[in-house]
């Protein structure tokens, strides 16, 4: 069963023509349009919902943004208590080798997971200037295999932090894994992986005034990153 929607044009003006109304007559017949009016109002409903996240989103990401251009265009006039998230990465790099692979020949996930960890806990280390502390894994996509041989590169930033609670500021990493093959000019994501550090109280409480800075974007895709993730990470904890 399939419902289609027509219009009408006018063949001489090629604008939309008046369309005659519907007069059920049988208690079928006024069912059948009660249900497509139905339909037409949900449609409608949705379509609003729709454009007001739109609106949501895009107000969002232009505060973001807006930060960030002033770093990019006044680097003299930016809030001190702000960094760019491009100045936050990190990298590393390795070549796979046989002992990390799996019972089927793939290197194992554990391995891919201990070298994302090791850098994102380095980055939250450099970020913050003191001793991090682990608190939780958000999440882990593995989108290729990786196999023995495989030139694996490892970038890392500051995805975005958290400082509400002064006591326990959260520091948001992600991790993602490429599989790089320079002699075909290519470079395909294989993992990502994102992980929430805090600062350890004893570190802390050595510096006085100690304040976790902002991280905003440079670009649109930054921002819609940042945006992406925070959605993710305010879902999973309604979930909880």
């Amino acid at each position: 069963m399939a419902n289609f929607i027509f219009v009408a044009r006018d063949y001489k003006t090629r604008k939309a023509a008046p369309v005659n109304r519907l007069s059920p007559e049988t208690e079928q017949e006024e069912l059948l349009y009660n249900e497509a009016a139905a339909r037409h109002n949900l449609r409608k409903t949705k379509r609003e919902e729709r454009k007001e996240i739109e609106n949501g989103e895009l107000n969002r990401l232009q505060a973001l943004l807006a930060e960030g251009r002033v770093f990019c265009d006044m680097p003299a006039l930016a809030d001190r208590d702000s960094i760019l998230l491009r100045d936050t990465r990190l990298e590393n790099s390795l070549i796979c080798q046989p002992q990390q692979r799996n019972i089927y020949g793939r290197i194992f996930g554990g391995f891919l997971m201990h070298r994302a960890f090791e850098l994102a806990f380095s980055t939250a280390y450099t970020f913050a200037g003191m001793m991090p502390c682990f608190l939780e894994v958000d999440h882990v996509d593995f989108l290729r295999p990786v196999d023995v041989g495989d030139f694996l590169r490892f970038t890392s930033c500051v995805l975005y932090t958290e400082s509400e609670d002064l006591d326990q500021p959260l520091i948001n990493i992600e991790v993602v894994a490429h599989v790089t093959r320079p002699e075909l000019r290519s470079s395909e994501v294989s993992n990502t992986f994102y992980f929430t550090f805090t600062v350890c109280p004893k570190a802390k409480s050595m510096k006085n005034g100690f304040r976790i800075r902002k991280v905003v974007p440079a670009t649109e895709e930054e921002a819609r990153r940042i945006v992406d993730r925070m959605d993710a990470k305010a879902l999973q904890s309604m979930k909880i």
